[in-house]
């Protein structure tokens, strides 16, 4: 029998690239449920429904309140923290139920997504159908997705007792974990496509991987203004409190505070982090265009640079219009939006995986 040649060993096989299909489709519908959550998740925050549950049960949850006893029930729990106390003092139990099904469908929604991503995980595993090369990194986000869930009850737990609505510093946590395992499912799915053309100059790769740092930092920024409703106030642009830089961003002690509990200081630097983010956006699309004139890269790098400035206009609209629903969860939605799409750019400067590596001989 003749022997088999390098190339012919490293050529693809029709199961490789079905396997790959599948597992790209099935990723695809994680991004999708995840995008839903966070959003399900930012419409919990806007409309203060986030400490409505007060108990963590990750089994018996699923379960909402199915008679007026159940109702009322939870509705006394709610009563007993400092919101209801403090704030929403005298809410009817119909104004209790909305602000309740907004959280319950965030921890479904949780709870969806860590099946979606686990049942097809193992069944991928187990049928052989996972090159050896995505299996640790699959791995890593089911972990990380576990840790969310005990991320988000952190969250909630910080404003049961003491405050009336959950630490900032815990939100943003929350919210910037959520992404990151938005994004690594998006570079897995991506690093899988067959079709991918070849890598970028490392010049590319290095500035699109930084541009998915600087976007997540803008998101853990705007997870802070959440926190804050840093948003709610000085809602013209572009000038802030009348200036372009405004007085008072250090006047709390010590002044490093102020970069996280000082809603005027937590909304400049924001700002800040968009037009940073907007000028790196462009530098990278015009050195695309130069190094790699018409290449895919340089296209997409171009893609992203209006991506980026879409989303300065929904925050720019948001915030002159005092932060209505929404328009806050299309903000939050081109987020997720634009990190996406820098993951997948990212990724594609990279190259696809290489394909028929587990062929024999490789």
């Amino acid at each position: 029998m003749a022997a088999i040649t390098e190339q012919q060993a490293a050529a693809p096989s029709a199961d490789e690239r079905r396997n790959r299909l599948w597992v790209r489709a099935w990723l695809y519908s994680v991004l999708v449920t995840l995008f839903a959550l966070v959003l399900v998740g930012g419409a919990t925050r806007l409309t203060d429904s986030g400490l409505s549950i007060t108990e963590w049960k990750p089994i018996h949850g699923v379960i909402p309140p199915l008679n007026e006893a159940e109702w009322a029930e939870e509705f006394q729990k709610y009563r007993q923290i400092p919101e209801y106390q403090q704030i929403n003092r005298g809410m009817s139990l119909d104004e209790f139920k909305t602000i309740f099904w907004w959280e319950w469908a965030h921890r479904l929604l949780a709870r969806a997504v860590g099946f979606i991503f686990a049942l097809p995980l193992l069944f991928f595993w187990v049928t052989g159908r996972l090159e050896s090369r995505v299996k640790p990194k699959l791995l890593g986000i089911l972990a990380l997705g576990g840790l969310q869930g005990a991320i988000g009850w952190w969250m909630v737990a910080s404003g049961l007792a003491e405050r009336v609505d959950v630490s900032q510093y815990r939100l943003a946590t929350h919210l910037t974990i959520a992404c990151i395992i938005f994004a690594a499912t998006m570079a897995v799915a991506r690093g899988l496509a067959c079709h991918s053309g070849g890598p970028a100059l490392l010049s590319t790769r290095r500035f699109a991987g930084w541009l998915v740092v600087a976007i997540l930092v803008q998101i853990y920024l705007g997870g802070l203004v959440a926190g804050l409703d840093a948003g709610m106030t000085y809602n013209t642009w572009p000038l802030m409190d009348g200036a372009l830089v405004p007085q008072g961003l250090f006047e709390q002690s010590p002044a490093w505070a102020n970069l996280f509990e000082n809603p005027k200081t937590v909304q400049f630097v924001h700002r800040l982090g968009a037009y940073a983010l907007l000028l790196l956006a462009l530098w990278h699309a015009v050195a695309t265009w130069r190094t790699e004139p018409g290449s895919t890269h340089a296209r997409r790098a171009v893609l992203l640079f209006l991506l980026v400035c879409g989303q300065a206009a929904i925050g720019i609209a948001t915030l002159l219009m005092v932060v209505p629903l929404g328009w806050a969860l299309a903000h939050q939605g081109a987020a997720l939006v634009v990190l996406g799409f820098a993951t997948a750019h990212w990724r594609a400067t990279r190259g696809a995986y290489p394909l028929g590596a587990r062929r024999p001989g490789l």
